[in-house]
């Protein structure tokens, strides 16, 4: 098979979803590849951010291996990654990614999120969120975008919600977690018909990160 420089195969004519880039005032979301593993061993250690038992993020020892699988869910077409740059200080400070594609149904989930700890509650996180779904909902007409976290993740619940996105449910003992131990995921959604005000709140809320 003939694949790309960032681990993506050539052949993109029958994709829904293909790799891009989106830019921002204050941040670059940029198709992952195996260039961002230090960047992000670097944003993990900002916080020891793999040591929140709730999270998924990788140890640095980790990291390349958590790329590679990310790269290979993006190769058979269930997942988009994206390295998240700090446009002012030209860093990477965490990852993103667009999961769960339904190309059928033209539904997605963002998730796989998380950022160093000093970029945590910041314009970056509500900048990055407003490409994603401006970029789902107005160039890949999705019908609905999905957030999913854990149910003893208090921080994320809260950072969704701030977003605009109504809670669905609750999927008891959802899947297990690599110490065994079964989890919990509590599922949000923006639906297409609300995104016109969702994209009207999340302008508002970065005007008020602006000095």
């Amino acid at each position: 098979m003939n694949m790309s420089k960032d681990g993506y195969s050539n052949n993109n004519s029958s994709r829904w979803i293909v790799p891009v880039t989106l830019i921002g005032e204050q941040v670059m979301l940029e198709p992952l590849t195996m260039e961002h593993i230090p960047g992000l061993q670097e944003a993990a250690q900002d916080g020891a951010l793999w040591r929140l038992w709730f999270t998924s993020v990788p140890a640095p020892d980790q990291t390349t291996n958590y790329v590679q699988t990310a790269l290979a869910m993006a190769e058979q077409q269930v997942a988009l990654p994206f390295a998240v740059r700090d446009r002012q200080s030209n860093t990477v400070v965490g990852t993103t990614r667009f999961c769960n594609i339904d190309n059928k149904n033209h539904r997605l989930e963002i998730g796989y999120t998380w950022y160093a700890r000093r970029c945590q509650r910041t314009a970056i996180n509500t900048e990055a969120k407003l490409l994603l779904l401006t970029h789902a909902f107005e160039q890949l007409n999705v019908i609905a975008v999905e957030f999913r976290t854990h149910w003893h993740n208090q921080a994320s619940r809260r950072a969704i919600e701030r977003l605009g996105a109504k809670q669905d449910g609750v999927l008891r003992n959802h899947h297990q977690t690599a110490e065994g131990v079964y989890r919990d995921t509590v599922v949000f959604s923006i639906i297409n018909s609300e995104w016109p005000a969702v994209k009207q709140h999340l302008q508002h809320k970065l005007t008020q990160y602006q000095v």
